[in-house]
Order: structure tokens, then C-alpha cells, then sequence
């Protein structure tokens, strides 16, 4: 089980380099990782290499699942080399340049230096050996990955250590609410019997104790949550369980406590008393922090 957040760094060197600047000559590449519901990448690379972007994404759709991910990539050392002109592109520019110029004024020069305002004419050298460059950030993502995943393990460990704990404060609660549950229908067949002794002294008249009875029995069954805390613990031998697995279960363990809370509105629905209420009221707000807790998990 892992978190869906944390922070990955990795680097490595470029084996293009081959003087005195190679120790230098590397790429580093930093993950940030936070929640998502679907699988969402944001590439940043050096204005100088626009085209890394695409390597990049390509890299993190190929390793990463549902969440967001910040990718930053950045090349250090003289590795980028002398800017040299893109000559494919200058020739493509200028023969534009030079058709509009037929067009609009035959007998006009087309100045070279027209070409310096062209955006991303220049290039870094390195880019022709886009290889060694590609080799370089593979490696370096796929450290900057194992060390993100490194850190999404251990926090995945200790959300669950927090989500087992608030288990058994839930479990808590539904024995209060299990163990409250009797004492509400004999109270409230003591005021029942209470009332119709005062109804009798009052008018003299004899009454149904089979009415009475029926009546016990038609609440009873109406206040019953036995069901619903059958229900609540099976969800919560499943939820711990899950916890205990290594797939990515975070949609699972939220679908759960959505029943959970469920059950918990039914109980609170139906628990005509004080103390079931009070327990409700915090056994709902365990669920809600849990679900919070959920929404980390990948």
C-alpha cells in the first residue's frame, strides 16, 4: 500500500560528456506526487530542450497510475554545449520569407537578420546526440521514481497504522450503540406502563395489556439496529483487510466507508436515545476522517 503523495529525486550523468566538464554534465529529474482521482502528468524541462517534454511523458504514463505528478527536469554542467542554428528550420523560415516577398514586393531583399527573431532557431549542440540525452533522463526518472516510491511506502505504512487505529475507536463505538440498544426499549416500556397506569387512575378504565405488548413489540422492531451493526462490522473486517494487502486499493477502501457511513445515518436514524446519538454523532465523524485519510491512498 502506498500514499498517493511524496517527493522522488534522481539524477544521472551524461555519458556524451567525454572531457574535463563530464563529472559536471548531468540530469536530474524531481517527482511530486499528490492525490488525484485520475492520472494527471505536468512536465517542466529546460526552455532550451522543449522536445525532452514528450520523452518525458511518455516515460511517466509508461510507470505512474492515478494521481498528479510534477515532473521537473533539469540538465546542469556545460552539457548543453555552443548554440548552433537549426539549419532544416532557417532553410524552411527563409523560403517562406522569400515566397511572401514574391508576393508582396518582387524587387525587395529578404534581410538574413530577419532569422534572429525566429523563435527557437538556435539550438544546444547536444541535441545532436539526442541519444545520450535520452539514455541520461531515463535513468535519472527512474531514480527520481524508486525514490518517490520509497517515500509514498512509508507513508502508505503509516496511514494505515492511523486508519487501523480509528477502526478500533469505530468498533468501540458500536458496542457502546450494541450494549445501549437493550436499555432504550426497557425504558421505554417502564414510560409505557407509566403512562397507561396514569391513564387508568385517570378515567377508571381497564387497559389492553395486549395492546400494550403489541405496542412494546411495533417500537422495538422499529429501533432495532442489529442489522445495520452486522452490516457496519462486516465492512470493517473487509476495510482492514484490504489494508492489509499491497495493491492499490484507495477507490475500494472509499467505496467502503461510504457504506459505512450509510449504516451509520440508518443507526442514527432509528436510535431514539441520548448516548446512541452521542455515538453516532462520533462514530460519522471517524468515518469522515477516515475517508479523508482514504483519499491519499493510492
Amino acid at each position: 500500500m502506498r500514499s498517493m503523495t511524496g517527493f522522488g529525486v534522481g539524477e544521472s550523468a551524461l555519458a556524451a560528456s567525454t572531457d574535463a566538464r563530464a563529472a559536471t554534465d548531468k540530469v536530474t529529474v524531481e517527482i511530486r506526487a499528490v492525490n488525484h482521482r485520475f492520472l494527471d502528468v505536468r512536465v517542466r524541462v529546460p526552455n532550451q530542450l522543449p522536445d525532452l517534454a514528450n520523452v518525458v511523458e511518455t516515460l511517466a504514463r509508461e510507470r505512474l497510475s492515478r494521481g498528479r505528478f510534477d515532473v521537473n527536469v533539469r540538465v546542469d554542467g556545460a552539457v548543453l554545449g555552443a548554440m548552433v542554428i537549426d539549419h532544416d528550420r532557417a532553410r524552411s523560415v527563409f523560403a517562406a520569407l522569400k515566397t511572401l516577398r514574391d508576393e508582396l514586393a518582387p524587387d525587395a531583399e529578404v534581410p538574413l537578420g530577419l532569422l534572429g527573431s525566429v523563435p527557437d532557431l538556435f539550438v544546444p549542440s547536444i541535441e545532436r546526440d539526442g541519444s545520450a540525452l535520452d539514455t541520461a533522463l531515463t535513468a535519472a526518472f527512474d531514480g527520481a521514481l524508486k525514490s518517490l516510491d520509497a517515500m509514498r511506502v512509508r507513508e502508505g505504512v503509516a496511514l494505515a497504522e492511523d486508519l487501523v487505529r480509528r477502526l478500533g475507536t469505530i468498533r468501540r463505538l458500536m458496542q457502546t450503540i450494541s450494549a445501549r440498544a437493550p436499555c432504550v426499549v426497557d425504558t421505554y416500556k417502564r414510560r409505557l406502563k407509566e403512562r397507561a397506569e396514569r391513564l387508568r387512575a385517570a378515567s377508571d378504565l381497564e387497559l389492553d395489556a395486549g395492546r400494550l405488548e403489541q405496542e412494546l413489540a411495533l417500537f422495538a422492531d422499529r429501533i432495532d439496529v442489529a442489522e445495520e451493526l452486522t452490516r457496519l462490522e462486516s465492512h470493517s473486517a473487509h476495510f482492514e483487510s484490504l489494508l492489509q494487502g499491497a495493491d492499490a486499493v484507495g477507490r475500494r477502501l472509499d467505496f467502503l466507508l461510504q457504506e459505512m457511513a450509510r449504516e451509520a445515518n440508518t443507526i442514527g436514524s432509528k436510535g431514539q436515545d441520548v448516548t446512541i446519538a452521542h455515538a453516532v454523532v462520533e462514530l460519522k465523524a471517524e468515518i469522515e476522517r477516515m475517508r479523508e485519510q482514504v483519499q491519499n491512498l493510492e
